[in-house]
């Protein structure tokens, strides 16, 4: 069943990112996409290694601990929606929005770990995914504008 959800995650990930392209010009999209990837894997390679938490059941087992469908492809897809839907917005409408994604974010969390084999908590806490998810996603909404700003 776990390999079932990952399966259902990639084709979910793969089609939010094709439609993603029709709002933004294409650059922006995969700026955002790839910008993303390359932090949270840093992060989350960290975060594993640590023995924090474990991915039992994940895509490419005998090559990656973290989940790369998550690093790569899954959070990367948010940050590109969290930008489209804050092109325009002022920072205290950055942080509601934040906050309701990193609540989805960390409701599915929740249910995997509990759930699932695809994650297992051992130091880390839904409260660690919270404040690293919302910190993370705020902090690549700052990065894309400051360097836009300076492409300008």
């Amino acid at each position: 069943m776990d390999i079932t959800i990952l399966w259902l995650l990639l084709i979910l990930g793969l089609i939010l990112l094709l439609l993603s392209f029709k709002k933004l010009p294409v650059y922006h999209s995969l700026f955002i996409f790839f910008i993303t990837a390359y932090l949270s894997t840093f992060i989350g390679v960290i975060v594993v290694e640590k023995g924090m938490l474990k991915y039992p059941v994940r895509f490419l087992s005998q090559y990656f601990d973290s989940s790369i469908l998550y690093e790569n492809l899954l959070l990367p897809v948010i940050c590109i929606y969290f930008y489209q839907t804050t092109y325009n917005s002022s920072y205290i409408s950055w942080i509601i929005q934040c906050i309701v994604y990193t609540t989805f974010l960390t409701i599915i969390e929740i249910l995997f770990e509990r759930y699932t084999d695809l994650i297992h908590y051992y130091t880390w806490t839904w409260v660690h995914t919270f404040l690293g998810t919302f910190l993370f996603i705020i902090i690549v909404r700052i990065l894309i504008q400051l360097i836009n700003k300076k492409m300008t």
